[in-house]
C-alpha cells in the first residue's frame, strides 16, 4: 500500500460566479470559500482555484491559464447517463462516447469543456 495518494490540483478560472455554478451543477462539486477565492471538493479530491482577486504563491513555473486544464472525473453509472446529464444542463459534448483507459482500467468517456475552455472528461467503468 502506498503512503501517497492524490489530494488536490490547481485550475485557473476567469469568473468565480460562472465557474462556481458550472462546477456545482455539472460536476457536482461542493463549493467552499477559501480566503478571497474558492475550492471545489469532488469526492475525496479537491480542485484549488486561482482566479480574480488572488495572488497565490508559490505557483508553477508556467502557471496554467484559464482554460488550460485537462481533467477527468469518474462517472458512477453508465456513460449514457453522463450524456443525458450533460444534455440536460445544455453542455455540449465535444467527443464521445469513446473507449479510454483510466485509473480504473478500460472505460468509456465523453469530453466537454468548462466555461473557460478547459477540457473535461467523464469516464464510466460500468
Amino acid at each position: 500500500m502506498s503512503l501517497i495518494s492524490f489530494d488536490h490540483c490547481v485550475i485557473h478560472v476567469s469568473d468565480w460566479e460562472r465557474s462556481n455554478a458550472f462546477y456545482r451543477d455539472v460536476i457536482g462539486a461542493e463549493i467552499l470559500r477559501n480566503g478571497a477565492g474558492f475550492v471545489y471538493r469532488i469526492g475525496t479530491a479537491q480542485l484549488n482555484c486561482h482566479g480574480p482577486g488572488l495572488d497565490p504563491t508559490p505557483v508553477a513555473r508556467l502557471p496554467v491559464p484559464p482554460g488550460g486544464s485537462d481533467l477527468c472525473f469518474t462517472w458512477a453509472g453508465p456513460i449514457t447517463d453522463a450524456i443525458a446529464h450533460l444534455e440536460t444542463r445544455k453542455v455540449a459534448i465535444e467527443l464521445g462516447p469513446v473507449p479510454r483507459f483510466g485509473c480504473g482500467g478500460p472505460g468509456t468517456s465523453v469530453y466537454f469543456r468548462d466555461p473557460d475552455g478547459s477540457l473535461l472528461e467523464f469516464i464510466s467503468y460500468t
